[in-house]
């Protein structure tokens, strides 16, 4: 699966999110890419294969309110940066994530992940 966008990568990431579609997640990312948050209290601070694996346990889309919007996608060359904007990620929690892109062989991937935790209490 090729991306061919900024866009398009960050497209399969709300999906994948959403689903716990760990396809579709690989297919987002690159293999070396880096998580950095904190969610309360606890740091997130992983390789993206551990995110993948949390969110393939447990999607975001629990009860079918989860929504995600990309607030702004800035492209330089083959370099991008985007924000997006979750709500009602298991159920309550809300996150503002900024995304790195990198176009690497025709092929746009997120290299790295930091996110915030804005709103709602994680789950136990």
């Amino acid at each position: 699966m090729t991306n061919t966008s900024p866009n398009s990568a960050i497209e399969l990431y709300i999906e994948g999110v959403a689903t716990g579609n760990s396809e579709s997640l690989n297919a987002a990312f690159h293999p070396d890419a880096r998580v950095f948050g904190a969610l309360g209290d606890q740091r997130v601070d992983v390789p993206i294969q551990d995110m993948i694996g949390m969110i393939s346990a447990q999607p975001a889309d629990v009860d079918g309110q989860f929504s995600a919007s990309i607030r702004k996608i800035d492209e330089f060359g083959d370099i991008a940066l985007a924000i997006v904007d979750e709500e009602n990620f298991w159920g309550s929690v809300s996150f503002t994530d900024v995304f790195s892109l990198a176009k690497i062989n025709d092929n746009w991937l997120i290299v790295s992940k930091s996110f915030t935790h804005t709103g709602g209490a994680p789950p136990s």
